[in-house]
């Protein structure tokens, strides 16, 4: 199993980068969304991947967190989703945007994906309602993938990278990692602290994924007052 690339970007195409490293250059299949994302050809990228083996391909899917290469592999778990729709859905919403929708029961924002029919977006909510919780408080202990990401695997023997023709020479500076996504690690604090009140993973997930759509940029104390409030008894 490839589960992570770590090397220069060699070519971008439509839905696809190739990525050498250390000579070898691997395809790794990606969302409209991540693509937009990547550094242009010549620069030092990571990805996390996951491998789909079939009798007559061999393809890699990319991914720039842990976090979202789960929510691909709990997405192809359903029936009728494979890896170009669960590229469509993570594109179009993100991992967040799957995490609300999912626990919310929204089945217009999974449908809102290219390709992606109303009977196959409640299909992804119903089968997924009771696994995202798990996943979700996973959210906020995984690492980005370009954190750590600087071992630049062509500068060997103190040497520069030879640039690609047609492009400038790569920066030899290694990238700075990014920022973890607080509010992913808010929603996950704020969901284990509920599930420790004894609320029950579903009812809590979709709380905390109501309080963090409302406000995005809440803290881990503001989310859990506010879906406390939601979880209060009515009337």
């Amino acid at each position: 199993m490839i589960g992570k690339i770590s090397g220069r970007i060699d070519y971008r195409g439509e839905d696809h980068v190739l990525i050498d490293v250390r000579g070898v250059g691997y395809l790794v299949y990606c969302s409209d969304r991540v693509l937009a994302g990547l550094p242009p050809v010549g620069e030092a990228v990571a990805l996390y991947t996951d491998l789909l083996v079939r009798e007559d391909v061999l393809q890699l899917f990319g991914f720039p967190s842990l976090i979202e290469k789960e929510w691909h592999r709990l997405l192809t778990s359903v029936q009728g989703i494979g890896a170009k729709a669960s590229l469509a859905i993570l594109g179009t919403l993100g991992p967040d945007g799957v995490s609300r929708a999912i626990a919310l029961g929204d089945v217009t924002a999974i449908k809102a994906a290219k390709g992606i029919g109303p009977k196959t977006a409640q299909r992804v909510v119903i089968e997924l309602k009771d696994k995202a919780p798990a996943l979700m408080a996973m959210g906020g202990t995984m690492a980005d993938a370009m954190e750590g990401t600087a071992e630049v695997i062509d500068e060997q023997e103190g040497a520069a990278p030879a640039p690609i023709e047609g492009t400038k020479p790569a920066r030899r500076s290694k990238p700075a990692p990014a920022r973890r996504n607080g509010s992913a690690q808010a929603q996950s604090e704020a969901l284990s602290a509920l599930s420790n009140l004894g609320y029950a993973p579903s009812e809590a997930a979709q709380a905390v994924a109501q309080a963090a759509g409302d406000a995005p940029e809440a803290d881990t104390q503001t989310l859990i007052r506010a879906a406390l409030k939601l979880l209060a008894p009515k009337g």
